[in-house]
């Protein structure tokens, strides 16, 4: 019997290994006895520990370098010159999250089927992606670099900072997921890096509605078009207070063609698709020292992503002669991407400007060499791609180019992505040579706004909001991007790619971008709103996010005097829901002479007594999530029909809320397929009612299975969906148009909170671990923490030298 124990848990890990699978695929590529493999299996992954002290000798190191490293696994790298220091970085990142990175640039590359073989999905997938144009936009970065020789030396000395780790790599030490899915790493390459960075680009800038948006147009028209889409964003305050004055005289803006176009609308089909979250957003706020304690500005940021193990980020300190700062990168990719150094502060949140326009385009005949643009038959160019299928034979694949851009799927094609209109060219700023890494090589050594202002001004895709504070008291935020001059609505719906007058004329000057600097009230913040009033000279056009979490940040900056940094991470997890407060007591009170049933009266009872705060114990956010989410769609459905297969599109949120509160008669309540006419407090109710069966239906009689954290929940999965190596069901508090943005599958991928002074000092936290090795502790080590709303304070270092009770380990570094 003593042996049954062992026996049992080896054949449970056999069993559990074998039934690996992906959500994206049916099976995997796994071959049993290489990973169970005594001498080189995953036996050897567990926990491959890291810091420890060392001494390194490897290749391409010109001086020494010093590595600190602390109790949370984070390196405080030490260089006397910027070529070793990105050469360690790309060491240390590899040694800790080298899978992770790679498949991510196999997958931004449109390359997983040379992982995992002839999946129908997945070949998709990988035609997909060299369809929009993916590689080509890396390679367009790549031309970029070529004429910034500092450019051109980071992503070198990274490049080989990676390859100085996979070097060292047997069977027995390659990454866990190199043995599941049974391949090696590839070397890596600056197009690699140019890869991950594009791959961040698409998935904040495309959410792209135009296909909808113009078949809703068709069957609706302009009228109603006008007062669902195009109103006055309900509570909006923008990112740019209201009543700005721009002291700029505007380039000219392009006519507007005489008649509206309407594609073939019939020949734009395409399968279901899920495209990036409309919640993929941040907050960042920055406040003058005129409020707080210090007398320093303080600085917040915390991107909402979707969450992943291996974490989307990885933190780090990177010091040279030049630079000393600290924050987190995306692995993959050299720079610190969002952070601080010795005299300012930065962080991003989506701008969710609209920067990708659709085009129809016209061949001349199914070859695809010519387009009809302006009376004139003009050639295409073609862009072969060479799609390889482990185990099979090479596709090859010719995408034709017009002057927009690549026409991913012709009329015949069937596209991967539901928002993908077939018969139309892309055009998206990413596509265009571009230089984003000089933005943050030159943010990292930035001393002032006006270095600030020069990094950004390499910067384009994606258009993101830069705040910024720095040592002398200046806070700024920018809404930065390379942003098309447009006509009224241009690119709204699909484009006419025949007609030269919906070309984008120009792009707003990098001067004229919105921003500010110092405002009167002392504080400047986003969370994705709209950016600007009608005052400002140009038309912006986005999927902004509605009033809620913009709104609770300013309100609560506004009143608070003497702040801390206590203060900031305690807005940072704040869980009003403010949509909730602002709309729900007309809801309760519209369907109060209803007839209900006792439960239903109970569950109403329930939203009636909350106190608007969506945390985890509570039962009423699960209620008023249901009851809002049956009441878009019984409100919508008859008018617009046909959301759920992508055809049509519902108001947002806004829309819905001004409705309730101020409209209440309006002839949209009336359900067309009844024979009365329907009231606001008639949908409230039907709606709520679908809601409570729904609740009843999913989670049983309310109880302990209605409470938020539990009912509503949240999972990190592995990034390519391996079973047992995520955190399932962790209870959190948040969700959705909450500043605690946290939802089942996204949220506050990286809080940071910066306040200047003589020598700054920092918090942060983020859901995952320094570590990419499951085997490791490390791997999660930061999740729970994360859950509870913690922070750990960020050990900013000055010297190679320092002594301090948190330094756990040094490693030196060397020529060999």
């Amino acid at each position: 019997m003593k042996w049954f124990k062992p026996l049992f848990f080896f054949v449970l890990t056999v069993v559990f290994f074998y039934c690996l699978n992906f959500q994206i695929g049916n099976t995997i590529t796994f071959r049993i006895g290489e990973f169970l493999n005594p001498f080189s299996g995953f036996w050897h992954n567990h926990d491959q520990t890291y810091p420890q002290h060392e001494n390194l000798e490897l290749p391409g190191i010109v001086d020494p370098v010093a590595v600190l490293w602390d109790d949370r696994g984070v390196p405080h790298i030490f260089s006397q010159n910027g070529y070793d220091l990105y050469y360690t970085q790309g060491y240390l990142t590899a040694r800790d999250r080298l899978w992770q990175m790679d498949f991510l640039s196999y997958a931004a590359a449109g390359r997983l089927a040379e992982i995992l073989g002839d999946k129908p999905n997945i070949v998709e997938h990988d035609r997909y992606r060299r369809r929009i144009g993916m590689v080509h936009a890396a390679e367009s970065a790549l031309k970029a670099y070529k004429n910034d020789l500092e450019a051109q030396l980071v992503l070198k000395a990274y490049a080989e900072g990676v390859n100085a780790w996979i070097d060292q790599l047997d069977d027995k030490t390659l990454p866990l997921e190199y043995k599941i899915l049974n391949y090696k790493p590839e070397r890596w390459s600056p197009l690699k890096s140019a890869l991950v960075l594009k791959y961040m680009a698409w998935n904040l800038t495309f959410r792209n509605r135009e296909l909808a948006m113009t078949r809703t147009r068709a069957a609706v028209g302009d009228s109603l078009m006008n007062a669902l889409f195009f109103k006055e964003p309900f509570l909006m305050q923008p990112v740019i207070p209201k009543g700005t004055r721009w002291w700029f005289k505007p380039e000219t803006t392009p006519a507007r063609p005489d008649s509206a176009f309407f594609p073939h609308l019939a020949d734009m089909a395409a399968i279901d698709y899920e495209q990036p979250s409309p919640f993929l957003g941040s907050n960042n706020w920055a406040v003058s020292g005129k409020k707080t304690a210090s007398g320093y500005p303080i600085l917040c940021n915390d991107p909402h992503l979707g969450l992943t193990l291996p974490a989307i980020w990885y933190e780090v300190q990177l010091v040279s002669p030049e630079l000393n700062t600290y924050g987190v990168t995306i692995p993959g990719a050299p720079t610190i991407i969002i952070g601080f150094n010795q005299n300012v502060a930065w962080g991003v949140t989506n701008a969710s400007s609209d920067v990708m326009d659709w085009y129809e385009v016209e061949f001349r005949d199914r070859s695809g060499s010519e387009y009809n643009f302006d009376g004139q038959w003009l050639p295409t160019s073609k862009r072969i791609e060479k799609i390889k299928i482990r185990n099979k034979e090479t596709i090859i694949d010719t995408i034709p180019y017009t002057h927009h851009g690549p026409v991913g799927y012709s009329n015949n094609e069937k596209p991967f992505g539901k928002a993908i209109p077939v018969g139309a060219a892309l055009r998206w700023t990413a596509l265009d040579s571009s230089n984003e890494l000089s933005a943050f090589i030159h943010l990292n050594k930035a001393k002032d706004y006006e270095d600030f202002v020069e990094a950004l001004s390499h910067y384009t895709c994606p258009a993101q909001n830069f705040v910024f504070a720095s040592r002398e008291g200046d806070i700024a935020i920018h809404h930065q991007g390379k942003l098309p001059i447009r006509w009224e609505r241009q690119g709204r719906y699909i484009s006419d790619g025949r007609n030269p007058a919906y070309d984008w004329q120009g792009f707003i000057p990098v001067e004229q971008v919105p921003r500010i600097k110092n405002p009167r009230k002392g504080v400047v913040a986003s969370a994705n709103q709209n950016p600007v009033d009608g005052r400002y000279k140009y038309n912006m056009y986005g999927e902004y996010a509605t009033f809620e979490r913009g709104a609770r940040i300013y309100e609560q900056l506004l009143q608070m005097r003497n702040i801390s940094p206590e203060d900031m991470m305690k807005l940072q997890t704040d869980n009003l829901n403010m949509r909730a407060q602002t709309v729900l007591p007309a809801m309760i009170q519209a369907v109060e002479n209803h007839s209900l049933t006792n439960s239903e009266t109970k569950a109403l009872e329930l939203l009636r007594n909350w106190d608007f705060y969506s945390t985890k114990s509570s039962q009423a956010p699960i209620i008023f999530d249901y009851w809002w989410d049956a009441l878009q769609e019984e409100l919508w459905k008859d008018d617009l029909p046909g959301d759920a297969d992508g055809a049509f599109i519902y108001p947002d949120a806004g829309v819905t809320m001004d409705f309730i509160l101020n409209d209440t008669t309006n002839h949209l309540f009336d359900i067309k397929t009844t024979s009365k006419r329907e009231t606001c407090s008639d949908v409230l109710a039907l709606s709520f009612k679908r809601a409570y069966q729904q609740l009843v239906e999913k989670f049983g009689a309310p109880g302990e299975g209605w409470r938020w954290g539990k009912a509503r929940g949240t999972h990190i999965r592995h990034i390519a969906r391996i079973l047992g190596l995520g955190r399932s069901g962790l209870e959190t508090d948040g969700n959705a148009a909450i500043v605690n943005a946290t939802r089942k599958y996204a949220g506050p991928s990286w809080r940071m909170i910066v306040e200047l002074g003589p020598r700054p000092r920092a918090w942060g936290i983020y859901p995952g671990g320094q570590s990419g090795n499951p085997g490791e502790m490390a791997f999660d080590q930061f999740i729970d923490k994360w859950v509870d709303g913690e922070y750990y304070e960020l050990l900013y270092l000055k010297s190679p030298t320092e002594i301090h009770q948190r330094l756990v380990a040094k490693t030196i570094i060397r020529n060999n």
